[in-house]
């Protein structure tokens, strides 16, 4: 029985610095390894996961995890920051971000 050549980890998971800001992603999509973070740290099983991205595998998912819980501080500190300006446009644009609230939109 022939078995298939062993995967390299370190393969299921790329980061470029033109996609994302530089965030690490899985390989073969653009889904980011915080997204699939978030929705397990939500109570999503890998299982539901692969449901809302059905062209990825477990292997893929298992890698994202894997790698999130490595780099947690990292990973989390930015999900931080995002939340914190999240709140801040919220506050500063409580109507939406639109060439009416933001002159700096406008051509000049």
């Amino acid at each position: 029985m022939a078995t298939k050549a062993p995967i390299d980890i370190g393969s299921l998971i790329y980061s470029d610095p033109e996609m994302h800001s530089g965030r690490p992603c899985v390989a073969g999509s653009g889904v980011m390894v915080r997204t699939i973070a978030v929705r397990h740290m939500q109570g999503k099983t890998v299982r539901q996961i692969l449901k809302d991205w059905p062209y990825l595998d477990e292997a893929r998912i298992y890698a994202a995890l894997a790698y999130y819980y490595a780099n947690k501080e990292r990973i989390d500190a930015d999900l931080e920051e995002d939340e914190r300006l999240g709140r801040e446009l919220a506050a500063k644009y409580p109507h939406g971000w639109t060439r009416e609230t933001d002159p700096s939109l406008n051509p000049q």
